[in-house]
């Protein structure tokens, strides 16, 4: 079976060659020496017919664990959520799906009030004052708001806790190292939030600003107050990144005196799909506005006095001065923005609110029941989220490998990044877990340790 639409066809070829001038492909390559020349086939499998791709790809892809064979509790950072199913329905017309950057309002108004009412939910759920229109994702958000404390404040330092996602930190290294910024990293207690002492230590005339997760990448929820009291102390700006589900249910950081808050958009609306693509948020106060990265679309009206949407500022280098650039993001992720926007609309403030709490009595009754296991330890006491961390008395590798025979997605392994926490597993509960997984959960743990 053939098809015309996959090139190249022989009349495809023949119609080349008749146009350059030759008879066959081998007096096309005439001039190249036959001793470098590859002399035989190569050694790949011959192609398949389409029915037959379709089925050999498919049998590859089933041997994948998916949230449809497998019961999820891995989280650290991509989420398995509740996606209504409108998102699909409104994300994949040819309005959104194939639109690109609104230069011209006049054709773009419908992006541009998406982009609108993004803006507008994420500084409700942040309280902050004002909103870019995304960031790629939550790492280069962050790392995107320690430069511009750094720039702002003309300080060349800043300080990051242990606690914040180890992906993020390594976005910041890299970041810093371009920038010319030292980054200073602060240790957390025993509770699983940062080490305030360590903290006050670290701070200095030269901080610009001081980084911190809300909750943390241990699922704990770190006090606010007492960092913003301390930053603020010193003349350094707080920035806070926020998982936006548990915004839901936790006071905002902007009322708690972040003065840049950041984050991923990707538990509202945004498939797992191998860790990617995101959408990052942007939100700060209107003084910093004008150093904010990316792009911001404003409200104004038109010549008739109706009511339209502008890209109000643009401080990427593509726009405007290199030199005056605030970063060279030169993009937003409009189309996924889109999407945390319709689950937002969908789920309204109430859904929200439930939405996150199902994520904290669900996590907080896992631990529970996990706690209660012979060989299981509780590590950190600080009140958590949807996340917590265990102890375990073999390797978290070997561990997971037994659960996932057991049609069981397992926990983050904190060794990865975090050597001395070595036996440690990160374990995420969301709304979509219920308790009868909980329980096998639990069941399966215990036999695994007790083997």
């Amino acid at each position: 079976m053939t098809y015309r639409y996959l090139p190249t066809t022989e009349q495809d070829k023949k119609e080349m060659l008749e146009f350059l001038g030759v008879s066959s492909v081998d007096e096309l390559f005439s001039d190249i020496p036959e001793e470098v020349r590859f002399p035989r086939e190569l050694a790949i499998d011959e192609a398949l017919s389409e029915p037959d791709l379709v089925k050999f790809m498919g049998g590859l892809a089933s041997k994948n664990a998916n949230f449809t064979t497998h019961v999820n509790f891995l989280g650290a950072g991509v989420y398995q959520h509740y996606t209504p199913s409108t998102v699909n329905h409104m994300l994949l017309r040819g309005e959104f799906f194939t639109a690109y950057t609104p230069y011209q309002p006049e054709i773009s108004q419908g992006e541009l009030q998406a982009i609108f009412e993004f803006q507008t939910m994420v500084c409700e759920l942040t309280g902050m004052e004002v909103a870019n229109s995304s960031m790629y994702d939550g790492y280069t958000s962050m790392a995107e708001a320690a430069m511009m404390a750094a720039g702002h404040k003309g300080k060349p330092r800043v300080i990051v806790s242990k606690t914040v996602h180890p992906e993020t930190r390594a976005v910041l290294a890299t970041y810093a190292y371009g920038q010319q910024v030292e980054v200073v990293e602060v240790d957390f207690t025993e509770e699983g939030v940062t080490h305030l002492s360590q903290l006050q230590a670290a701070l200095e005339v030269e901080t610009a600003a001081v980084l911190v997760q809300y909750p943390n990448f241990f699922g704990s929820v770190e006090d606010l107050r007492a960092i913003e009291q301390l930053t603020h102390e010193k003349g350094a700006l707080l920035i806070v990144s926020s998982n936006p589900v548990a915004l839901g249910l936790l006071e905002a950081p902007g009322k708690l005196g972040a003065d840049i808050v950041v984050g991923d958009m990707q538990p509202f609306g945004i498939p797992v799909s191998f860790g990617g693509p995101h959408c990052g948020y942007f939100a700060t106060t209107s003084k910093l506005m004008r150093k904010m990265p990316g792009r911001i679309v404003g409200q104004t009206k038109d010549e008739d006095g109706k009511r339209g949407f502008v890209l109000t500022l643009q401080a990427r280098e593509q726009h405007i001065r290199r030199e005056k650039a605030t970063s060279n993001i030169c993009s937003n992720q409009a189309l996924l923005a889109l999407a945390s926007s319709i689950a937002l609309t969908a789920l309204g403030k109430q859904g929200v609110q439930e939405m996150s709490q199902m994520n904290l009595h669900k996590a907080h009754y896992a631990k529970q029941v996990l706690d209660q296991l012979d060989g299981v330890e509780n590590v950190f006491t600080a009140p958590f989220f949807n996340e917590f961390v265990i102890k375990l008395p073999i390797a978290v590798a070997d561990v997971n490998r037994s659960l996932l025979q057991k049609g069981i997605i397992g926990g983050y392994d904190l060794g990865l990044a975090y050597p001395e926490l070595a036996n440690h597993m990160l374990i995420a509960v969301t709304e979509l877990r219920t308790k009868a997984e909980i329980d096998q959960l639990a069941k399966e743990l215990e036999a695994i340790l007790h083997a």
